[in-house]
């Protein structure tokens, strides 16, 4: 079969080469994402008043643990799609991308519904203020009319990239972020819409940056193309992917929890300590965008390798993709260090609050590339179609003794160095509970193997 050059074949050549030139439009990707959601900060904080602005902070963090659980889901059908794809089955991925995008139409079209009639009552859960309830339900049922957008997007970027195809998915972002900026100024800055303008941008754009991943699988070759031929939905490729998408997207979800226990405490340090977290968790996008782009394409390559039977191929694109991360994450933590104050003086110019940015990092970055270890280890076992692991190591460590060091740690220390203090022992913690998990795993299926007679391809 006739390939693109977009369609990267992570089973054959040169793995460093072929990761980094994956990961690479996916980490553009995440920073384009990144761009235009500050477009929306910006044009929400200037044209709109505080309780429009009120009324849309109310909803975000419903929206990241929505987002967030429904983003995981779609691991599942990407790492069945990279697995067919080494296994060279390309009618078998055919019907598992029809089967895929079967389940995303029902399933947006579900969660949309259900969210635009429950949205007065999770914005009753959230304890939402009476005088910013209003506005709060109208942002919010619009951003719920996305969903079906936002599914399609999801699942439909992690198809292309289990066919080797990171390119696509980065031109789709970049066209919905352009829409969301356009949508932004023409909705709030002209029509003066306030916060449905915001929710109406967002429909628009996600809308825009789905038909482009749809186009891109409709001009895929014959063999792969679902628009080409007779339409399947097979049930158990569907449920094989929810299995494996559900636990991760439950992780997903609880990284999000430990990140709101994680708030609760900062709030208590002050507000400069709060100004400082906010800065902080903008600068450390830094060093964690090249670590989760180098994981995505370390999931795909270990999936496409896995489908292919070269195991141990796989096994040194793990290893590999780990040097590349952690020798990365480790320039860039100490670049940042060196040139901390003026990191921080883009953000606040208030002495106090660079002061407690450059102690937090002073803690924490030197120690940010242990979180390689947990990251391309866990994406290595879900390319392997083992998710459950990953999900209760991180339940275990991320959610439940990050939450106990919390409350040990913050009194103790007193300040924000306590919170600070959670992350590297978390991530040290999460990483080694990682380690005899992939291991074991690996000697699993190589045990398998060997059972069954297979002879290791070449």
């Amino acid at each position: 079969m006739k390939k693109s050059k977009k369609h990267i074949d992570l089973t054959t050549g040169g793995i460093g080469s072929k990761l980094v030139a994956f990961a690479l439009p996916l980490l553009i990707g995440s920073l384009i994402q990144q761009l235009y959601g500050a477009v929306d900060l910006i044009f929400a904080g200037r044209e709109i008043g505080k309780t429009a602005s009120a009324a849309i902070g109310t909803s975000s963090m419903l929206i990241t643990c929505l987002v967030g659980f429904f983003g995981g889901l779609n691991v599942g059908s990407g790492v069945i799609i990279a697995q067919l794809i080494g296994e060279k089955k390309d009618d078998k991925v055919r019907s598992a991308i029809q089967s895929a995008l079967t389940l995303s139409l029902a399933g947006g079209i579900i969660f949309m519904a259900a969210g635009y009639l429950l949205a007065p009552v999770f914005l009753t859960l959230l304890r939402t203020p009476a005088e910013i309830k209003p506005e709060a339900l109208l942002y919010l049922r619009i951003y719920f009319l996305s969903f079906l957008a936002i599914f399609v997007y999801n699942l439909g970027s992690g198809i292309l990239r289990a066919l080797g195809d990171s390119r696509t998915p980065l031109y789709a972002q970049l066209i919905g972020g352009l829409a969301n900026v356009a949508m932004d100024y023409w909705f709030i800055h002209l029509m003066k819409n306030g916060v449905s303008g915001v929710a109406w941008a967002t429909l628009i754009s996600q809308t825009a940056a789905a038909l482009a991943v749809l186009w891109g699988i409709g001009i895929l070759p014959r063999e792969w193309n679902p628009f080409r031929a007779k339409w399947k939905y097979e049930g158990q490729t569907a449920l094989h992917m929810i299995r494996i998408g559900v636990p991760a997207g439950l992780q997903s979800l609880v990284i999000t929890l430990s990140n709101v226990m994680a708030q609760y405490h900062i709030n208590q340090c002050g507000s400069d300590a709060i100004a400082a977290f906010a800065a902080y968790y903008k600068i450390e996008l830094l060093i964690y965008y090249p670590i989760v782009a180098m994981g995505q394409a370390s999931q795909v390559f270990t999936a496409q390798n896995y489908g292919a039977g070269k195991l141990q191929r796989m096994k040194r694109g793990t290893w590999i993709s780990l040097g590349i991360c952690g020798g990365s994450a480790l320039v860039i933590s100490l670049i940042s260090l060196f040139f901390g104050s003026q990191l921080f003086s883009v953000f606040t110019k208030d002495p106090d609050v660079i002061r407690v940015g450059i102690q937090l990092i002073q803690i924490t970055f030197p120690f940010y590339f242990i979180y390689s270890v947990l990251q391309i280890l866990g994406d290595g076992l879900r390319g392997m179609g083992e998710t459950k692991r990953p999900m209760q190591v991180i339940l275990v460590n991320i959610c439940l003794i990050r939450t106990a060091l919390l409350f040990i740690l913050v009194p103790v220390i007193g300040d924000a160095r306590g919170i600070a203090m959670v992350y590297p022992i978390t991530w040290f913690l999460t990483g080694l509970g990682m380690i005899p998990c992939y291991l074991a795993h690996f000697r699993k299926i190589s045990a398998e193997k060997k059972r069954s007679g297979v002879q290791e391809a070449c």
